[in-house]
């Protein structure tokens, strides 16, 4: 009886059993963990270090000679690299940011920004007394400014270290003076390693330790006390940290300091030519297998790249020996070049590889300066028709120059520019790039009326430009 009774509780689990019977596959869906320990590591302990390198980190302000607080607003919504300055009174506006002494002969890094138009810089030590900083040197493209104060007093000294040997999830400490509380000390990881931002020369360390205005300036530090980057930006939509700060590679500022020191600024290569980033489109056109290099724009007039006969549309993919995977690693290259160097390039075109000499030479930023006045004096901002910006506009056109900003009552707006018109031609003469542009406005003077041809949407119009008087 109990044989019977057993069996009928059997059999309907076996006929179960083969209904539900798993699927067999010949591989895995997972991978599964090797159950290799890994070390337990603590937190590191900054009490110590926080304490060795403070001393040396100052806090620095600097009285501006004016201020257009118009010009330098600008939505809580936008994304921004980079601090304001704090403004206190608009007769005698301040920025406040960090710095730290690099010998006892009283040097002091800082970023260039810090001490931007400064009419007086202040110094402020640890220990509170204050100084009043001279300018050494200061170079924009790297964000880097060297400063000075006389004391015959013991000074601390942060050390530079050598950020090459950086690796991303190491731990960095920051010391700084966000909103001008006075050395304040943030703790985080490295994220990341050569991040470029729009419009720098650097390739950046990015951190998340926390870095608010007022830091800029300040020291990054490593575990062993070495100043490993110069803290300099941030990217926000608010203003304030949200765990993404960049810092400038201290070996970038290491191969700056002997020219600023000695020059008061630094003198860099130059090959003329205006590049872009290589679209996937351009890729397959070059038939490369993935995009890299940079893309030449614009070969500018009686430069180094018009000599060795580079054009626009050739991708540079190799300067010097070293393959140049991002365009905005071409610019860190050369600058690195000895002027009156020559140099193989090697270049793209039309699907053939090419290879050429050129002969870096000083750079024309002064020149260049000059051309974007031009462009503020009539109230507008104008770029590049790059193949992107082209398909983005929907414009059939292959040179010209978009105009992507208008000032307010200029006479860019009073003779009824508008933002995205493409500028043609310049008093009857072709505009390839602002090489052009600004060769055909230097037959004027104030007060002289320019003819423009500028495509707009769909049509074509001249529109008469006046300088101002």
């Amino acid at each position: 009886m109990h044989i019977k009774l057993f069996a009928r509780l059997l059999l309907p689990g076996l006929m179960i059993g083969v209904i539900f019977t798993p699927v067999v596959h010949s591989a895995p869906l997972w991978t599964e963990a090797n159950g290799v320990a890994v070390p337990v590591q603590t937190l590191p302990d900054f009490v110590d270090l926080a304490a060795r390198l403070s001393p040396a980190v100052v806090n620095i302000s600097a009285e501006q000679g004016g201020y257009d607080s118009a010009s330098q607003g600008s939505s809580p919504e936008d994304e921004r690299f980079g601090e304001p300055f704090e403004d206190y009174g608009s007769a005698h506006p301040h920025s406040l940011g960090s710095g730290f002494i690099i010998n006892r002969n009283g040097y002091i890094l800082t970023n260039a920004h810090v001490i931007e138009g400064a009419q007086q810089i202040f110094v402020t030590l640890k220990d509170g007394r204050q100084f009043t900083g001279r300018l050494i040197g200061r170079d924009a493209k790297t964000d880097i400014a060297l400063i000075k104060i006389e004391t015959s007093g013991n000074l601390a000294v942060a050390p530079l270290g050598n950020s090459d040997e950086l690796r991303v999830g190491q731990w960095v400490m920051a010391i700084g003076n966000p909103f001008g509380f006075d050395h304040s000390v943030t703790a985080g990881i490295v994220s990341a390693k050569g991040r470029f931002i729009p419009g720098n020369y650097d390739a950046f360390i990015q951190t998340d330790a926390s870095i608010n205005p007022g830091n800029s300036g300040g020291p990054l530090i490593n575990l062993n006390g070495a100043v490993v980057g110069v803290n300099s930006a941030i990217y926000t939509r608010s203003g304030s940290n949200i765990g993404i700060g960049f810092a400038i590679p201290v070996n970038l500022v290491k191969e700056e300091l002997p020219e600023l020191s000695a020059r008061g600024k630094v003198i860099r290569g130059w090959l003329g030519v205006y590049i872009e980033q290589v679209s996937a489109e351009a890729a397959r056109r070059a038939k490369m297998t993935e995009p890299h290099g940079a893309m030449v724009t614009e070969v500018l007039a009686n430069g180094p790249a018009a000599a060795a006969g580079l054009r626009r549309g050739d991708i540079i993919v190799e300067f010097d020996h070293h393959q140049v995977g991002d365009s905005q690693e071409l610019p860190l290259l050369v600058g690195g070049v000895p002027i009156g160097r020559t140099v193989r390039v090697k270049i793209l075109r039309k699907g053939l590889t090419n290879e050429v000499p050129i002969t870096v030479v000083r750079s024309d930023e002064e020149r260049l300066a000059r051309a974007s006045l031009r462009q503020e004096a009539l109230g507008l901002k104008l770029e590049d028709l790059t193949p992107g910006l082209a398909q983005e506009l929907d414009l059939s056109e292959t040179h010209g120059l978009v105009v992507s900003a208008i000032r307010p009552g200029s006479a860019a707006e009073n003779s009824g520019l508008r933002v995205r018109d493409v500028i043609l031609q310049v008093n009857r003469k072709p505009v390839e790039g602002l090489t052009s542009y600004n060769r055909a406005l230097k037959q004027g003077g104030r007060g002289t009326i320019d003819l423009l041809l500028v495509k707009r949407e769909q049509g074509t119009l001249f529109i008469p430009l006046k300088r101002d008087e």
